[in-house]
């Protein structure tokens, strides 16, 4: 992926990159599916960017169960909060399928310093925003997670899914176990409860292509 196409840096000139990557600001990294980023308890020093493929923000517990906070695709950022707040990861950051990521000191770039610099207001601002759209994405899990039956979990993230394609046949970022982990729920439940809406003619599925009826 172009620098230019990620949206933190979407209008940011060649000129303006080449600027900020002379700052030691930024560099790129390639991960294999499986590989961990960043890992609860680390204090992290540099955000990352998806250039290619995806990431997932995960959550183990101390027995060991794992939820899925959130898929994080191609051209978005993860772990900004905690690089700006300076607090140790409560979350793993995982490679879902070989990725390559750019990693950015967003700290070292937004330095008083750097404030006169024509980039410094875009990249605070995209910044801004992204921190705004990762709390609605974290939002609109707590609402998918909420209700106390797998078929009204299934039925709120399907939707939610629906919504964002916008339209009622769409492809979701998750497998089968991932979308269990991700709505906290047994595979084998979720498994159960799908089969079920689909003889109750609610729904049709193939893998993680879906279609509402």
């Amino acid at each position: 992926m172009e620098l230019s196409f990620i949206p933190l840096l979407h209008d940011i000139t060649p000129k303006e990159l080449d600027e900020m990557q002379t700052l030691h600001g930024m560099h790129r990294h390639s991960y294999q599916k499986g590989e961990m980023i960043l890992h609860a308890g680390y204090i992290a020093q540099e955000m990352g960017i998806v250039l290619s493929g995806s990431v997932h923000i995960e959550n183990v517990n101390v027995w060991g169960t794992r939820s899925i906070l959130q898929a994080v695709p191609a051209g978005q950022m993860f772990a900004e909060t905690y690089v700006m707040c300076r607090e140790p990861l409560m979350v793993d950051v995982v490679c879902a399928e070989d990725a390559q990521v750019l990693m950015m000191d967003i700290t070292a770039l937004l330095r008083e310093e750097n404030r006169q610099k024509t980039w410094h207001p875009k990249l605070y601002r995209h910044l801004l925003m992204g921190a705004f759209q990762k709390n609605l994405a974290l939002s609109n899990r707590l609402f998918c997670t909420t209700p106390k039956s797998a078929r009204g979990r299934v039925l709120s993230f399907l939707s939610y899914q629906s919504v964002r394609a916008g339209r009622a046949e769409f492809t979701i970022p998750f497998d089968r176990q991932e979308m269990s982990d991700y709505l906290n729920l047994d595979r084998s439940a979720l498994s159960k409860e799908l089969g079920k809406m689909r003889r109750d003619g609610l729904i049709d599925f193939r893998k993680n292509h879906f279609v509402l009826k």
